[in-house]
């Protein structure tokens, strides 16, 4: 809950440092007096956009802080996420606005982003206004009403991941679809492109060896007379380098009794010898190799066309790269070819994750179902005594088509009075209707979501007497369950059962208007409500009055 609420240089605040209490407080204060201006700051540390003109004027800074203890509330799980220091009696929230538009936030002293004080002020605080009034006509609201109430969180969870799938798989088969139809407006190319490279009957290393080939054979004549020559050189009947090897070898081998030196000189002489011989015969067999043929360097030159053509047509700079899409062509005309097989596959994945969906959405509308029932009992018990003696409420839950949230469409319906048929409660219900209806139903609410602190802003527009001190038992009885409860209020019946009162004063000084708010005594609260009730001129009457309200709630 809101322990403590510091506010400095905001609108026309210089500065405001007030400590708030459990259970159900009140505030009032003349129309105009900066009520709406603690709500704007209050709006500011729950992550609502900040402007730089809400800064006192010849001010370079405004600050807004509170304190909380969330204690009773179990969040712990949210600061270690977000890695920011947990302190359950003392949570510090701080907003920062500087007169150049700067903002900044703070968790605990740890800068945030704005979307993470948000996410945190969603927990902390819920500030019902009176153009809250009309969501009541919008069936998110209305939906979510019922899902809160039903504590469904769980199974709604369950169906939008089941939804989510399903999703997918319809994904899946739209684009499946459109990819098929797209190849089947293109069979007859694919198939001649797949014709073509398949034809061609290539292998990869192919082009290489063929470009060696070509290489060889267009220097035949060349590579021929280098070898002949090299040949001769070596095995030439006079002169040959081998016969001359041989014969100096032998020379050698026949002195090695008579002279030492000479046998590792014949050995080396014989290695060489050995392997002089063994590449003259390559050379000798690499010369009978070696032709010049025309008409196979012409097939080699044209098989290299071929290829050639076919990278460029393709965009391949190797035959791999053919292969390659070779293969995907072949896949593709495999697909088509296969479609329907493919198409019932999705279809039938599809189809069965759409069943799942279902079951998952009729569990929800069950449980919605018998949960609305339960909010139009409730809700009516509530309503008849702030003036409703013959209220009907009624929650219409219709099948839809499959959505984010379920089937469900859900439809708050209402009459005040047994002759007027139901309608949708936004078309029918008057403003004090509209806000009774809210009010039962955020105690309601506030009993399934535990929310540390609740305000309400002139929930009570429309409504006066004892159907105002009704609206305030409701409002006192939320305060007594573990949250806090503070309403702005105008009525007397109201202020009169809160257990702290708090009031809003604008006033001149010699710097300018400024706003305040303080907590009143006793005597203080005898005298603003007795003002309440008479007006300016306060008479004996009103402050009798006044006491009497407050025993009310003694």
């Amino acid at each position: 809950m809101l322990t403590q609420l510091y506010i400095k240089n905001f609108t026309l605040i210089d500065s405001l440092d007030i400590p708030f209490h459990k259970g159900f407080s009140v505030i009032t204060g003349e129309t105009g007096a900066g009520k709406s201006i603690i709500l704007g700051a209050i709006g500011l540390l729950l992550g609502q956009r900040a402007d730089s003109k809400t800064i006192k004027q010849g001010a370079e800074k405004c600050v807004i802080e509170a304190h909380f203890d969330l204690s009773r509330y179990q969040m712990q799980t949210f600061f270690e996420s977000n890695e920011i220091e947990y302190d359950a009696h003392d949570c510090i929230i701080r907003r920062e606005l500087t007169a150049a538009g700067k903002s900044r936030a703070f968790i605990n002293d740890t800068p945030v982003a704005l979307t993470l004080l948000k996410e945190l002020g969603e927990r902390l605080v819920d500030v019902h206004s009176q153009h809250q009034n009309l969501l009541l006509n919008k069936q998110d609201f209305q939906l979510s009403v019922v899902d809160i109430i039903a504590n469904d969180q769980r199974q709604l969870e369950q169906y939008k991941d089941s939804y989510q799938q399903y999703l997918d798989a319809k994904k899946r088969l739209e684009e499946m679809t459109e990819e098929i139809e797209r190849s089947r407006a293109h069979a007859d190319f694919l198939q001649f492109q797949y014709n073509e490279l398949s034809g061609a009957q290539l292998s990869e290393g192919e082009q290489e060896e063929l470009e060696q080939r070509s290489e060889t054979m267009a220097h035949a004549e060349e590579i021929k007379g280098s070898l002949y020559t090299a040949d001769h050189v070596l095995t030439g009947e006079e002169t040959g380098v081998v016969g001359q090897l041989k014969t100096a070898a032998t020379a050698l081998h026949n002195i090695e009794n008579v002279y030492s030196a000479a046998s590792e000189l014949a050995q080396r002489m014989d290695s060489c010898y050995i392997e002089i011989k063994d590449i003259a015969q390559e050379i000798s067999g690499q010369v009978e190799d070696v032709d010049f043929n025309p008409s196979e360097l012409d097939a080699v030159n044209n098989r290299l066309d071929t290829i050639y053509t076919l990278e460029k047509k393709y965009q391949a700079a190797t035959v791999a790269e053919l292969l390659v899409q070779q293969e995907e062509l072949k896949q593709k005309l495999s697909q088509i070819e296969n479609s329907e097989d493919c198409l019932d596959a999705l279809r039938q994945e599809m189809e069965e994750k759409e069943t799942t969906c279902h079951q998952y959405a009729d569990k929800l509308s069950q449980l919605r179902r018998k949960t609305a029932q339960q909010i139009e009992k409730d809700l009516q018990k509530r309503l008849v005594p702030l003036g409703m003696p013959h209220v009907r409420f009624e929650i219409q839950v219709s099948e839809d088509t499959l959505g984010r949230n379920g089937q469900d469409k859900i439809s708050f319906l209402f009459s005040a009075n047994t002759s007027t048929p139901l309608q949708p409660v936004a078309q029918v219900a008057s403003g004090g209707e509209i806000a009774r209806v809210m009010l039962a139903l955020k105690a309601m609410i506030s009993g399934a979501v535990k929310l540390p602190t609740i305000i309400f802003d002139e929930i009570d527009t429309g409504v006066s007497g004892k159907i105002a001190e009704k609206m305030a038992e409701i409002m006192q009885e939320m305060g007594e369950n573990e949250r806090q409860v503070i309403s702005i209020t105008h009525l007397p019946q109201i202020a009169a059962l809160g257990s702290t009162h708090y009031k809003v004063l604008k006033e001149e000084t010699s710097k300018g208007t400024t706003s305040r708010m303080e907590l009143l005594t006793t005597d203080e609260r005898i005298s603003e409500i007795a003002q309440m009730l008479s007006g300016s001129d306060i008479s004996d009457a009103a402050i009798a009055n006044a006491k009497q309200l407050l025993k009310i709630k003694q």
